[in-house]
Order: C-alpha cells, then structure tokens, then sequence
C-alpha cells in the first residue's frame, strides 16, 4: 500500500470519527438503539440486500458494455471490479482512487485496457447523467418541498446539481469536440505558464490529450451501441432509485407510514445530489448531518438519529467493509498468482545447448 492509500485511510478514519462524535452527543444512545432493535428483520435484510445490489448493478453494466465489445470476461469478476471500485472512491476525496484500480485489475485479469476504459467511462457519464436528470426532475415537480425538507440546505443541493450538470457538460464536451479540448488546453496552459502559476511539465498535458482521446472513444462507441447504451441507462436509473428505495426499507422497518415511498426517496435523493461532487472521502459528515436536518420531519424523536445509523451504516459503511474485503482479496491472489509464476520460472531447468 502506497503513501497515498495510507493518507486516504487516515482522513478517512479520522471523518468518521469526528462525524460520529458530532452525531451522537447529545443524544440518549439507550433510546437510539431500542429504535434500532425495533426495525423489522425482514425490511432490515431486504434493505441489506439492497445495498449490495446497488454497487453489484455497476459490475453488471461493466460485464454487459464489455460482452457488447466482444468480451468474455464474467459477470462475477465485472461485480468484483465494481465492489473494488466502490472501495477506493469512498476512502478518496470525490471519490477519485475508484476508476483507476478498476482499470488496474481489469488489466491484470486480461481486459484491453482499451475496452475498459471506454467501458468505464460510459458507466461513470451514464451515472452522473442520469443523477442530473433526477435532480433537474426534482427541481421541477418537487420545488416546493425540496425547500420545505432541505430548509438551509438547499443552497447545497444547487451546487450539487450544478457541479454535476457542469462535469456532464465538460465530459460531452469532450467527447464531441476532442481536437477543440487540446487546443483549450494548450491555449490555458500556456497561459497559467506565463503567469508563472504552473510550471512546465509534458506528462500533465499528456495526460489531459489521453483524457480526450478516450472519450472521444466512447462517443464512437455511444454511436455503434445505441441500443445497449439505452439499456444500460434504464438500469443506471434502477441502480439509483435503488439506493433512495433503501431509505423508505428502513422506515416502513421501523413501523413508520406517515410519510409516502415516493417522499421518502425523493428526499433521499436530494441528499445524495447535493452531497455528491463534494471533496470529503465518503462524503462523511455533512450527509450525516444533511440527513438529520431533512429527514427530521419524517423520523420522529429517536428514530431520527437511528434510522440515520442503520441507512448510513448500510448504504455506505458496510458497502465499505465488504468492498474493503472484495479488494482485499483480490490483492492477495494476485500476489500468489505472481509468487507461484516466479516459482514456476525459478523452478525451470535450463535448456541445454
């Protein structure tokens, strides 16, 4: 484990911490845990069931982008990448370690690093596009209690939605327009380099060119596939509303029927938007305390603080532990993958003249 991974995991740990200590003092945590022990067994383990279906539908969309590509590689090992992927976006900042170790046991388990890169690309456009459509869907036919439930965090969710329309933007920018995006970049460069803000350096810009060039590859790759990309969408929107469905398992869990599925998870869908370009491992902290300010007219007393516990402990710290333990895993067998070919190559007599 690198540097960088030690870091990510300190400032993890010392997040959720911290978000811990702020959530619960002050709470009577005897009246937090009978709630909890209150929640019916059968909503609590479709609610668990659930959440590993919401990273397992990204390795499912891998392995289907990838068998259109002529690929053979198996779904399971397509839901392994995604629970590894999930892994290292939750312990880095905006989530940026995930894509890149995807890419890296993709190669090891004899992907083209040209099919996974245009297959996770698609995946990651599609996830952030579909999250735009929901959140401009809410603003439109929901504007009214998204004020009332967000309260002071409204502004937030404006920002969410329009750092995600922005990326969206910039991404099909670059996918149409490639030739245009180097030219931008070689012009802003140049600029930042006279005014002495960056200094000069050919694998930054590289860098950025590869970028364009593998998204321009999807764009193609968008044009030959209609069809599975339409497929791939309808399930992404699946995917997302499974998460939000997640919160209501939890409610309806703890007995509770004031409030309808369809309030329940348009609200958890706000904090998802609103939480989701925001540079914190996880995003640990303001959700917790973004859920406790929304939700506080739908859980009433404990149930508030409980339900937070139990739907935050599923949707992302036990993704995280069993994500975690997936990468784990798959770090050890390809280390006793490469000690047994070294072994073997060790092993080998040597070919007489």
């Amino acid at each position: 484990m690198n540097r960088k991974n030690i870091f990510s995991i300190c400032l993890f740990l010392a997040l959720m911490f911290l978000t811990f200590y702020t959530i619960f003092h002050g709470n009577d945590m005897r009246y937090v845990w009978q709630a909890v022990r209150e929640i019916q067994p059968l909503y609590l383990g479709a609610a668990v069931l659930t959440g590993l279906f919401f990273v397992s539908a990204e390795g499912l969309m891998i392995w289907y982008l990838l068998w259109a590509l002529g690929g053979s590689v198996s779904p399971l090992s397509c839901i392994r990448f995604s629970f590894i992927g999930f892994f290292y976006s939750g312990i880095t900042p905006s989530a940026t370690g995930g894509q890149p170790m995807q890419l890296y046991y993709m190669k090891k388990s004899g992907i083209k690093i040209s099919d996974s890169t245009v297959v996770l690309m698609t995946v990651a456009l599609i996830y952030k596009l579909v999250l735009v459509l929901i959140g401009v869907g809410i603003l439109i036919g929901w504007y009214p209690s998204l004020c009332f439930y967000l309260q002071e965090y409204v502004y937030l969710y404006y920002l969410g939605l329009f750092l995600n329309f922005v990326l969206v933007a910039m991404l099909l920018f670059v996918m149409v327009s490639p030739k245009c995006f180097r030219g931008i970049v070689t012009g802003g460069e140049s600029l930042l380099l006279r005014l002495h803000i960056l200094k000069p350096s050919k694998t930054r810009t590289q860098k950025l060119f590869d970028m364009a060039d593998s998204y321009h590859k999807a764009v193609i790759f968008f044009l030959q596939h209609k069809k599975h990309i339409a497929v791939v969408i309808a399930f992404t929107f699946l995917q997302r509303f499974s998460v939000f469905f997640l919160t209501w398992l939890i409610y309806r869990g703890m007995g509770l029927s004031a409030s309808s599925m369809i309030s329940v998870m348009l609200i958890q869908a706000t904090v998802y938007i609103a939480v989701d370009m925001l540079p914190l491992p996880g995003a640990q902290g303001i959700t917790e305390l973004m859920y406790k300010t929304v939700f506080s007219v739908i859980f009433p007393g404990a149930y508030l603080t409980a339900s937070m516990c139990v739907t935050r402990g599923i949707n992302f710290y036990l993704l995280l532990i069993v994500s975690a333990l997936v990468a784990a895993t798959a770090s050890f067998c390809g280390r006793q993958k490469k000690q047994r070919t070294l072994s073997k190559v060790i092993q080998k007599p040597p070919v007489t003249p």
